[in-house]
């Protein structure tokens, strides 16, 4: 690997860390953003001659902070800064080693602060914490760019001016945070899992980021929702060998090879679904994640027990009744009672807007179509679909379905 490929490896995989440390130290969002990109700037320049240094991440951090004191230094105006740049604090990897392993952690509780709209933490963490464009966040939340970059910069300028603290609470104030860091950070795993673009189904930095997040919230909160949405994760993250080919291409779940599942962490899922099930009544998390499980565990798709994931979605759709679930619901019917009962189902989804805009309802409905045999009607669903996901894997999987009803018999 050359040393240019190192850096790149080093920027996808280490930025997100670096950038956590670096607000940390600087106290500052955008100080800290403009800090890690200097600092990556002089390591293309300087790495190159210097040669790669024992700890590049403790390298650019400390780079980073200076680049950033040196800005304060020069913004003569900022005046809340200064006490950064009269009593600079050199940074030593070795001491700070834990509390760059805890730098993701702070940061996410600072940018799901309840002063903040739910709304707003959201785009903020995945912008953040995830490093997103502003526009696979919008992505993420179903949102417009322009309307999420708005709430990015309010959210911004909100922690800046209000002093808000970039620490992880007192054990007192959990519960009342955990809700929206949760939700975080199962959405830091869904761009992971599933990415709203490029060519990988799978971004592994980024699921395993959220699994490792969700585990040190486990240790520092083990509630019940906390260890189901762990336990969802790793029975999804389990999945990730079987979903693509060699060729990059998707596999649905219905013809992965589960010999590839990862048996080991199918196994782990379920204890903690175990503990979190252990509470009454189960949360969202504790539902989503059984159904999870009662995928994850069946050796065989023909072997599936639908009429238990129905129940479980059942329940699920009780606590929240979301077009989302309400679309997993009727696809679970479909698998159970025939695909004609699970389009009347979705057809009854059509007035909701949120739902227009999502890909998976209209590649559901293609499905569903096509089961049927209805091939103009299956024809125009996986069109829709086409043009509203950006992820290649998606756009090639829904070509071939495509094409499979087109071309001359």
């Amino acid at each position: 690997m050359t040393l240019q490929q190192q850096l790149d490896t080093l920027y996808q995989n280490e930025s997100r860390k670096v950038q956590a440390t670096l607000i940390r130290l600087l106290g500052d969002f955008e100080l800290a953003e403009e800090a890690m990109q200097e600092a990556f700037f002089a390591a293309l320049h300087q790495w190159p001659e210097e040669g790669l240094p024992d700890n590049p991440t403790a390298w650019l951090i400390r780079t980073g902070q200076r680049r950033g004191i040196d800005q304060i230094r020069k913004r003569q105006t900022a005046r809340k800064y200064q006490y950064l740049a009269d009593t600079e604090e050199a940074f030593d990897p070795e001491q700070d080693n834990d509390a760059i392993s805890d730098d993701m952690l702070r940061l996410i509780f600072t940018c799901c602060h309840p002063s903040l709209t739910q709304q707003a933490q959201l785009a903020l963490t995945l912008r953040e914490m995830c490093g997103l464009t502003t526009e696979q966040v919008a992505s993420a939340l179903l949102q417009k760019p322009t309307t999420v970059a708005q709430r990015i910069v309010r959210a911004k300028s909100k922690i800046r001016a209000s002093g808000i603290p970039y620490e992880v609470p007192e054990r007192k104030e959990l519960p009342k945070r955990l809700g929206s860091v949760l939700k975080v950070v199962y959405l830091m795993f869904n761009e992971g899992y599933s990415g709203s673009d490029g060519e990988q189904v799978f971004k592994i930095d980024l699921a395993e980021e959220a699994i490792r997040l969700a585990g040190q919230l486990a240790d520092l909160l083990p509630e019940a929702e906390v260890c189901g949405l762990l336990a969802l994760m790793l029975f999804h993250d389990a999945r990730k060998a079987a979903r693509q080919d060699d060729h990059g291409d998707l596999i649905t779940l219905e013809d992965q090879d589960r010999s590839l599942w990862d048996a080991d962490q199918i196994a782990i899922g379920r204890q903690w679904l175990n503990r979190a099930a252990a509470a009454s009544p189960a949360g969202p998390y504790t539902l989503q994640a059984a159904i999870a499980a009662a995928h994850a565990e069946s050796g065989d798709a023909d072997l599936t027990d639908w009429q238990q994931i129905v129940a479980l979605y059942e329940a699920l759709y009780q606590q929240i009744p979301s077009p989302v679930i309400a679309l997993n619901r009727a696809v679970a019917i479909a698998m159970r009672d025939g695909p004609a009962t699970g389009l009347a189902l979705l057809d009854q989804l059509e007035s909701q807007k949120a739902i227009q805009a999502y890909y998976l309802y209209h590649a559901a409905r293609a499905d569903l179509h096509r089961r049927l045999g209805n091939h103009k009607e299956a024809i125009s669903a996986y069109q829709r679909a086409l043009a509203l996901t950006q992820q290649g894997p998606e756009q090639r999987f829904l070509n071939r379905r495509l094409s499979q009803l087109i071309r001359p018999e």
